[in-house]
């Protein structure tokens, strides 16, 4: 099987560590590796998944995830899709974009041509696919805002689909594909459509690139950017109708700092956990279910883990 799939996917790597393609810098080697730079590859690679029963996983910037050192047994497809081409249909700012697109780049792009309301992005180190899976968001934008429609292909039937916004059930750092991936009937990104906010006379270029700019500025003081990390472990909780900071539980918890092998929780903020160099898998997986544990007895709340998981199964807590 293995000299098939190598002949069939010019391109296609073995036992590549996934460490190396992740911002925490964690993870063991992947059976097979391909990076689809065009949509005719990723098309071809998850059909010859599905023709050899292959397990598939799905890498897009490498953040918000957390590899074990088993790392995964089956083909991982890195997307590397970023053709991007900007519209404006009827006057109205859109642009059409692969899911690989790093969010930063296309935050410079958009403000260069003046078009405003993806600059939220700007610093955040994954892809317009990944942003969509998980309904990324910050400083009171979301994703879900921008976007018109997306392109999928079904990983079972290998239909192709485009997902309206309503479709994409967005909620809270989760959508349909999101949902799709958990019962194992997995959509995988392709492509999306994201409309610009509109403005009668525009926006002034240097203004959102000053936006731009300070969301970048922000992340550089308020992050612990020096280190590997996945971004945000837990996603914020609503409590009796209103959110609370995950990083202020855990901090009023007494953890910032806690350390566990070379894994330690952000002395900087504390939904960050942060890779000191070297760290383990278990390190990270300790320190989350620390978090959980501590939190749920301080305020009663379960804390909702917001990074993927790959190679291991989270205990109940």
């Amino acid at each position: 099987m293995e000299d098939k799939i190598l002949q069939k996917l010019c391109g296609v790597k073995k036992n590549v560590l996934l460490k190396e393609f992740t911002t925490y810098k964690i993870g063991g080697p992947a059976k097979y590796f391909f990076i689809a730079k065009t949509k005719e590859d990723l098309i071809k690679a998850v059909g010859l998944a599905k023709n050899f029963k292959l397990p598939v996983f799905i890498l897009g910037g490498g953040s918000n995830l957390l590899i074990s050192e088993k790392g995964f047994n089956g083909l991982v497809i890195k997307i590397d899709i970023s053709d991007i081409k900007f519209l404006r249909p009827k006057g109205y700012p859109e642009v059409v974009v692969g899911a690989g697109m790093n969010l930063t780049k296309l935050a410079h792009l958009s403000a260069d041509r003046g078009l405003f309301g993806i600059e939220w992005s700007a610093g955040v180190p994954g892809t317009v696919g990944g942003a969509i899976y998980g309904n990324a968001q910050a400083f009171g934008t979301k994703i879900s805002d921008s976007v018109k429609t997306v392109e999928a292909i079904n990983s079972k039937t290998l239909k192709i689909k485009n997902f309206t916004k309503e479709q994409c059930q967005f909620s809270l750092k989760n959508s349909i594909f999101k949902k799709s991936a958990s019962r194992r009937k997995k959509w995988v990104i392709i492509s999306a459509v994201l409309k610009f906010e509109k403005r009668p006379n525009g926006y002034p270029k240097k203004e959102i690139r000053e936006k731009v700019k300070e969301h970048i500025n922000y992340r550089k003081k308020n992050h612990p950017i020096n280190f590997s990390s996945a971004g945000s472990v837990f996603v914020n909780p609503q409590y009796k109708k209103e959110i609370i900071r995950a990083g202020f539980l855990i901090e009023e918890c007494g953890l910032k700092g806690k350390r566990v092998g070379n894994a330690q929780i952000s002395e900087k903020h504390a939904n960050f956990i942060i890779n000191l160099g070297g760290a383990k898998a278990k390190d990270v997986l300790s320190l989350i279910n620390l978090a959980k544990k501590k939190v749920k007895k301080t305020f009663g709340i379960d804390l909702e883990i917001e990074v993927q998981m790959v190679g291991f199964k989270l205990r109940n807590m």
